[in-house]
């Protein structure tokens, strides 16, 4: 214990410091660094692939489930989202130093907030490999020190993508601390690393609903967390057919192991005639298990009776629950009793229905006519995430940029004296 101990006191005396010099780093070396890591990372391709091999093959041997899978799984495609993302963090405005809301107060001096980091964060997250490059990004160029500690499965992943990464910030000049990687896979880091008040600001866990809830009660350090994506889709009385279906079908489908993805289905009790025959079919050519309320399961003998922990469950899975209701008042109050406050969608022609849905609704993203699999950072114009905070405080959603700094006060005077 004492060498874990010892580990992550290095590593936090050495984020402390890089952060440091990092806060006085200009946006040109910042951005220097996330496109030398964008081109190290193409260059890479192969070690990292192989790598990501290697974490996949040892993961299904150990009987890592199918959604888990698909989150550590790199390839091409994805390398390529990786790059991009970091090229348009790149382009995007640096908070670092912006000043706001600057007044003259009677007195004569001048009042203002200015935008600054946090300062050091820690990452805790599975299974998803990109997320190395996404929060190494963010933190850069919002000029916090970040220690990333990445799943087992990952860890071969994990390590090539951050050569990439320390290889950037060498060639653009910046302390290669600004980001560090714990490579040892030792559980008992993450309870040291969680308790490390003297050098971390501040924990996002990412991860399953267990992880969260088990860092969240032994963290010392303040936590910025979403537990589950228990998202819903609700297809109103005045729904558009076409729009419903591609909606609904998108958000459940597009990827299953995923936290924005649809997990119950609400349809209003006049739209099921029109919309769930063909919906349902869809859903059953794709191989998605239904689970229904009484109502539901009379449309199909392909649904199955649905339980009440179903209403609870982010399945992460080719799995949809569907509730038929006889108003939005009824899924409102459904989705007020079961959602964990992630992502909420209204299909539906009237506009009235749909200002009251957004209004009434209190999830940290609430939609009109959008699939739920938006719900991302980089859809945002974000550029990444480092996370979705289903929290109130100190920010909600998708955690990008702004949502890793906090606010100052500045005031401005000329030999200001108070009598």
């Amino acid at each position: 214990m004492d060498s874990i101990k010892n580990l992550i006191t290095l590593l936090g005396q050495n984020a402390r410091t890089a952060a440091k010099t990092l806060r006085s780093a200009d946006t040109q070396q910042k951005n220097n660094a996330l496109n030398n890591i964008a081109a190290q990372v193409d260059k890479d391709r192969k070690n990292i692939l192989n790598a990501n091999q290697k974490d996949l093959e040892q993961s299904k041997n150990n009987g890592l489930d199918t959604a888990l899978l698909d989150r550590l799984m790199l390839d091409d495609t994805r390398l390529d989202g990786i790059i991009e993302s970091l090229s348009q963090i790149a382009t995007l405005s640096d908070p670092v130093g912006e000043i706001t809301d600057l007044k003259f107060r009677p007195s004569g001096i001048q009042v203002g907030k200015m935008r600054m980091p946090l300062g050091v964060m820690g990452i805790i997250y599975e299974s998803r490999p990109n997320v190395t490059i996404d929060v190494a990004a963010l933190c850069l160029k919002s000029g916090n020190g970040v220690i990333l500690r990445g799943g087992s499965e990952a860890i071969n992943s994990n390590l090539a993508l951050y050569s990439c990464v320390k290889q950037g910030l060498i060639n653009a000049g910046l302390d290669q601390n600004c980001v560090q990687l714990i490579d040892t896979t030792e559980r008992s880091v993450v309870s040291e690393l969680v308790q490390a008040t003297a050098y971390i600001d501040a924990i996002i866990p990412r991860g399953g609903k267990g992880l969260v809830e088990a860092i969240s009660d032994s963290a010392k350090v303040p936590v910025i967390k979403h537990l589950h994506g228990i998202c819903h889709t609700y297809i109103d009385k005045d729904a558009d057919k076409r729009k419903a279906i591609d909606i609904a079908f998108n958000a459940k489908t597009r990827r299953y192991g995923v936290c924005n993805a649809t997990e119950t289905l609400l349809v209003h009790a006049s739209a099921v005639g029109r919309i769930m025959p063909e919906l349902i079919a869809k859903f059953v050519t794709k191989g998605v298990e239904l689970r229904g309320c009484k109502e539901t399961k009379k449309l199909s003998k392909q649904i199955i009776q649905a339980t009440e922990q179903d209403w609870d469950t982010e399945y992460l899975d080719a799995i949809l629950s569907i509730r038929i209701v006889n108003s939005m008042s009824e899924a409102i109050a459904h989705i007020d009793r079961h959602s964990s406050g992630h992502t909420e969608s209204i299909v539906t022609e009237n506009y009235t229905s749909g200002r009251r849905f957004i209004t009434e609704v209190d999830s940290s993203s609430v939609m009109i006519n959008t699939s739920t699999g938006f719900a991302d950072g980089f859809e945002y114009g974000l550029g990444a995430e480092i996370g979705i905070s289903t929290d109130k405080f100190h920010v909600r959603g998708p955690v990008g940029l702004e949502g890793l700094t906090s606010q100052k006060y500045i005031v401005l005077g000329d030999g200001h004296t108070r009598p």
